[in-house]
């Protein structure tokens, strides 16, 4: 379980600027360099979290789930693998690698984790202390060290950091989404396209799962195929038929592309026009009228029908008028 540095992605080994492309790439695009400065600042000190602090150990049920959510299907076959993977080797070595704490900001003596949610997993289903460097930080530097440990693991999918992004952006930490892309280190024509993805059905994202091979292109394909007439309906339909959880997280993904690409859509339903009827002086006119919202069809029936139809004719011209004269005076 060696760890990388998750923070190098902004951060150099000597804590300078790292010469990287979405460094470069963000600076060209016109963001001021007191922009740039607060995002290398916040990510300067997530990098240093870790760093000469003591570790200690926690009891596993005092520490409540970080306040944002990161992960796709964390308690389902989706993550099973790698959840075994982390347990086994806590099993057989300890944990080598702490996860990070905050106090709680609600609950006096509890905890809130920032990361490390399969080690926090695994330390409940041994029975075991948790073993963690426990930090006082804000939320804004909470979710900018979490963002960046997991940008450190290839396991966090596509999605997953998609789902964050649009959560940090939800949460108006500033006006130009800095935090957000100092958190999951893209440039902000990939956030715009992480956000765009992330507004998908919450239902077919959850029945499709993290997806772990699926990258930013493929996903952002079912988003354009998804804005197609009809198609929401044809996805979510394969989404709850009968064998699709049987199928791997991947295998989700592709029989719902798949499926929508064969498919020329459904025709939206088209409302029924709204119909109504009544009666005129006892019944010597039936009044029937059927509004669609682009047509006003009126139709007159009984004995004075003829006539009453033929007075109203001769006075379109001013009720029309009338009609204009009072949709003035709604307005003013």
């Amino acid at each position: 379980m060696a760890r990388k540095n998750p923070f190098a992605s902004i951060m150099d080994d000597e804590g300078g600027k790292a010469d990287s492309p979405v460094a470069l790439d963000y600076a060209m695009k016109g963001a001021s360099r007191s922009i740039i400065n607060s995002i290398d600042e916040m990510a300067a000190h997530a990098d240093k979290l870790l760093e000469g602090e003591t570790i200690v150990e926690v009891d596993p049920d005092l520490v409540d789930e970080s306040f944002t959510q990161d992960r796709v299907n964390l308690d389902k076959a989706d993550y099973e693998a790698d959840f075994r993977q982390v347990l086994e080797s806590i099993r057989q070595s300890g944990q080598n690698t702490p996860a990070l704490l905050r106090p709680h900001p609600d609950s006096p003596g509890r905890y809130m984790l920032v990361f490390g949610r399969l080690r926090h997993r695994a330390a409940k289903e041994l029975g075991i202390k948790l073993r963690a460097v426990v930090k006082k930080m804000s939320d804004r530097d909470h979710v900018i060290a979490q963002g960046q440990e997991n940008n450190a693991r290839a396991n966090t999918s596509f999605i997953e950091k998609a789902l964050f992004a649009a959560d940090i952006v939800q949460k108006n930490y500033d006006a130009d989404n800095s935090t957000a892309l100092a958190a999951i280190g893209v440039d902000k024509p990939t956030l715009s396209k992480m956000l765009s993805v992330a507004s998908l059905d919450a239902n077919l994202i959850s029945a499709i799962g993290r997806a772990k091979s699926v990258g930013r292109d493929r996903w952002y394909e079912l988003k354009l195929l998804l804005n197609k007439p009809g198609n929401a309906d044809i996805a979510l339909d394969v989404a709850t038929s009968a064998d699709f959880e049987d199928l791997s997280s991947e295998e989700r993904f592709d029989r719902v592309v798949t499926k929508l690409k064969a498919s020329k859509g459904r025709k939206p339903k088209q409302a029924r026009p709204a119909e109504k009827a009544w009666s005129l002086s006892n019944d010597a006119v039936k009044v029937s009228t059927k509004d669609s919202g682009r047509a006003f069809t009126l139709a007159l029936k009984s004995k004075d029908a003829s006539q009453f139809g033929a007075f109203l004719s001769t006075r379109m011209e001013r009720l029309y008028e009338e009609f204009q004269e009072s949709k003035k005076e709604e307005t003013t």
